[in-house]
């Protein structure tokens, strides 16, 4: 069973171990292996930085748990952008990033977003385009690792 909550900073560590090792081994599309590119991606990934972010009002932390254990990792910036989505390898293809993905889709709803926005890494975009995510035309973001902006009307 998947059980999608607000982290708390109790969280942080589990979160932060749960972004690094996400990044490191299943977005190698993206950093291709690249230390340097790793390093940058992660910098700001370590137990204390994601502690610092529960300080930020504008920023909404969630985690998936799967089997007693903190298996993803998501926050929204803002009413209306996804920021983070990143699943524990062990737990990849289990179903918890699109629940974690439909909650923050539906708190975004809820709030009276209509459009919700995201940057995609080269991994997680075609896993948001079958979750009905569409891209959108623009320039990529990112010095080492780009991000691919993709929106998805999210009222009717």
């Amino acid at each position: 069973m998947i059980a999608i909550r607000s982290a708390t900073p109790a969280d942080a560590a589990a979160m932060s171990a749960v972004l690094i090792d996400s990044i490191t081994r299943l977005c190698l599309e993206d950093h291709r292996n690249n230390a340097e590119a790793i390093a940058a991606w992660t910098a700001n990934k370590t137990p204390a930085t994601v502690l610092k972010m529960f300080d930020n009002p504008n920023v909404r932390l969630f985690v998936a748990e799967r089997d007693d254990e903190i298996a993803a990792v998501g926050c929204l910036n803002g009413t209306d952008e996804i920021g983070l989505n990143y699943v524990a390898p062990t737990h990849r293809f289990m179903g918890v990033s699109r629940a974690l993905l439909a909650a923050m889709e539906a708190i975004m709803q809820d709030s009276g977003v209509v459009h919700g926005k995201l940057f995609s890494s080269a991994t997680a975009r075609e896993f948001y385009r079958t979750a009905g995510w569409v891209d959108v035309d623009g320039s990529l973001s990112g010095r080492l690792v780009a991000g691919y902006p993709m929106h998805k009307r999210l009222a009717s």
